[in-house]
């Protein structure tokens, strides 16, 4: 995967990324985790991975039920299980800044449902809701995002 020199990233929060420019394909080593990105077939990839917005989506998801669950065990809820489906799309967006200049102006979005199952309460479900924002991917997203780059 990596050059013999590269080192491998075993630090929480850093992913090395690596394609023998063929195709799409590419393998992520994360904090020391395989993985595998990809591209669907209906773009010109193979498919044998999550695209890189799938696995944005992915991070979203998952924050979001571990924050879910943290709560739920902090609090000694009765919750069985927890769902998240993240989708990314993107949308026109109707009331932006500069609709005159770029008609087409599009925004990325990222559509959540959340599924908490177990007897609670409707309050205590509610509450739940707002915890799900406070997931720290969400707050990053929220935020926006900084990307500093340099040459290797």
């Amino acid at each position: 995967m990596p050059e013999a020199n590269t080192p491998v990233p075993t630090v929480e929060g850093t992913a090395l990324a690596h394609t023998d420019n063929q195709g799409f394909r590419t393998t992520l080593d994360v904090a020391g985790h395989a993985l595998v990105a990809d591209e669907p077939v209906a773009v010109g990839g193979t498919d044998e991975g999550p695209s890189p917005y799938g696995l944005l989506s992915a991070s979203l998801a998952a924050c979001t039920a571990m924050t879910l669950h943290s709560y739920a065990k902090m609090k000694r809820l009765a919750v069985r299980g927890i769902r998240v489906s993240v989708r990314h799309e993107k949308v026109h967006e109707t009331d932006c800044e500069n609709c005159e200049q770029d008609a087409g102006a599009k925004v990325d979005r990222l559509e959540r449902t959340i599924t908490i199952e177990g007897d609670l309460a409707d309050d205590v479900r509610a509450r739940m809701m707002q915890i799900a924002d406070r997931c720290p991917v969400h707050r990053t997203l929220a935020a926006g995002v900084r990307i500093v780059t340099h040459a290797g």
